[in-house]
């Protein structure tokens, strides 16, 4: 008591953590208390979590194990698959745990967009598309992140894109279509896409690296607790609860546990929770797993989390489902081909060349859904291939007219309007300025001056979570006191501190793929 009103006269706020055997206050937390007195209960487990949530039960450490294995993955996409791929050295026995069905998560879904200032190929040079550079590329996402992104976390994010494409091509036969686009937010042109045009082309071809190398991937099983005997620096992490069906297991980690299990955009309390302004009616792209638990029970054995309010909506989504098919990428890959976004009277609301966040605000203050993305057939091949073009054509994602009044007729948006739109975008694009927007043009875009002309619906829906459990270099999972937990790491979106307040549009995969291999790499030391 005599503390607390000390505390109180100080004028520092309290929140208690109750225990049947003791009260500490948030002080004490931070100081390690807690912790302490948690691990001098015998047999218990650690367990931080939030009193008013249904992790925060005490938990027993288990008597006996039921099995044990070396790496243990959580999340079967771009991140775990390549955690895998690189931890499967020595014989060690790496096992991906995955709580849906299928394999991939958000991953397979994933539009195909990789960032990298270079690829084996030099795409770059043989389009003549400019120059580029690891601190260019470093400078965009830095800056296209508001400055919140750790600068030593995206150095090695942009200096081994390269490298980690590479890898992909050369050891799990990826391929990449031949084009480059410049997307939003990014001042070169640096955005691969593979030949599926989906995630799918990278997770098959790290699934076949990971497979090969003897990773084993198993479907519909879910962590549900992480073993952590107290919160000293030195106590590492002993093991993980899993659940497949109707039974429970316990685990036990011999090197270390690797955390890949994506972000929460599906979970509409806990991104309320952070972020009320992404309110419940939003779409989301994401698959159904994307729910963010994982993170919870690594706060539960004091992991330190950040930056969980910057949640991302994607501005080109289709408006009824909020789903990323393979059109709702078109409009993201067409900036630096001269793609024109206008709103529902035909007239342009926003700089194309804008990132992911500018645009979706822009849509939104049109007050009214949707908006359009307008192309014509001369720009195909440089943003997809013209059978996505006609199978979205048949879906009625793709709308197509011979010319600028039909299609202005066909999308019930003012003609007049929308031909001068388009006719003063082509006047702008041949002098080089923009007056209205400040669009950045360049020698790779096309006026909009032939048809056949496009159009595609479009609305933001929510997308991606860039705040997450922080990590260093070396994607180790870092605690509330700023020290390294041991035998715990974490790679992908389950992390932040890396895109800041927004993430520039192709920079998830390579996040995803550099720091896995970056984890698998120093869990397969750690033990």
């Amino acid at each position: 008591m005599k503390e607390k009103e000390e505390n109180k006269q100080s004028g520092e706020a309290i929140e208690s953590i109750s225990h049947p055997n003791f009260e500490i206050s948030r002080r004490a937390v931070l100081q390690g208390a807690a912790a302490l007195g948690v691990a001098t209960i015998s047999g218990m487990a650690l367990n931080l979590a939030n009193p008013a949530e249904a992790e925060a039960a005490n938990r027993v450490m288990p008597k006996k194990w039921d099995e044990t294995i070396d790496v243990v993955i959580v999340g079967s996409g771009f991140a775990g698959l390549s955690a895998a791929a690189e931890a499967c050295v020595k014989g060690s026995k790496v096992v991906i745990l995955e709580k849906r069905p299928t394999y991939g998560g958000n991953s397979i879904i994933n539009g195909g967009e990789f960032n990298a200032w270079d690829d084996e190929l030099h795409l770059r040079k043989q389009l003549n598309l400019g120059e580029d550079s690891p601190d260019q590329h470093k400078n965009d996402t830095l800056k296209g992140g508001d400055n919140y992104g750790f600068p030593e976390l995206v150095e090695i994010l942009t200096s081994k894109a390269p490298e980690a494409l590479n890898w992909m091509i050369d050891n799990g036969g990826l391929k990449l279509r031949e084009i480059l686009n410049r997307t939003g937010g990014h001042s070169a042109y640096r955005t691969h896409t593979c030949v599926e045009g989906v995630g799918r082309g990278y997770t098959e071809a790290i699934k076949k690296i990971a497979e090969g190398k003897g990773a084993e991937i198993r479907l519909n099983t879910a962590l549900t607790w992480i073993w952590r005997k107290d919160s000293d620096a030195q106590t590492p992490i002993e093991g993980i609860e899993i659940q497949t069906g109707n039974k429970t297991k316990n685990i036990k980690v011999r090197k270390a546990l690797i955390l890949t299990s994506g972000g929460f955009s599906r979970d509409i309390k806990m991104r309320q929770s952070f972020n009320p302004s992404i309110v419940p009616e939003f779409n989301c792209t994401n698959q159904p797993g994307a729910t963010g638990e994982v993170i919870r029970y690594a706060q539960a054995v004091g992991a330190d989390a950040l930056q969980m309010a910057f949640i991302q909506l994607y501005p080109y989504a289709e408006p009824e489902t909020g789903i990323l098919d393979t059109p709702a990428v078109y409009p993201f890959r067409g900036p630096g081909y001269g793609i024109v976004y206008v709103n529902k009277m035909g007239k342009r609301f926003v700089n194309e060349m804008e990132r992911r966040d500018v645009v979706s605000m822009a849509q939104i203050k049109t007050g009214a859904k949707p908006t359009y993305s307008i192309f014509n057939e001369e720009m195909i091949p440089k943003m997809g291939t013209k059978e996505e073009v006609e199978k979205g054509i048949q879906k009625g994602r793709f709308i197509r007219a011979e010319t600028l009044a039909d299609l202005a007729a066909q999308l019930q948006i003012p003609a007049d309007v929308f031909q001068e739109t388009i006719s003063n975008h082509n006047k702008y694009l041949a002098e080089g300025k923009d007056p209205e927007f400040g669009r950045q043009f360049t020698k790779a875009m096309i006026p909009l001056t032939n048809g056949p002309f496009y159009a595609i619906a479009q609305w933001p829906a929510v997308h991606h979570t860039m705040g997450g459990l922080r990590i260093d270099k070396d994607a180790q999972v870092i605690d509330i006191w700023g020290n390294p937990i041991q035998k715990l790491f974490a790679a992908g979106e389950v992390t932040g501190g890396i895109h800041g307040a927004n993430r520039l549009g192709g920079n998830a995969i390579p996040d995803c793929i550099v720091f896995g291999r970056i984890a698998g790499v120093n869990a397969n030391k750690a033990g």
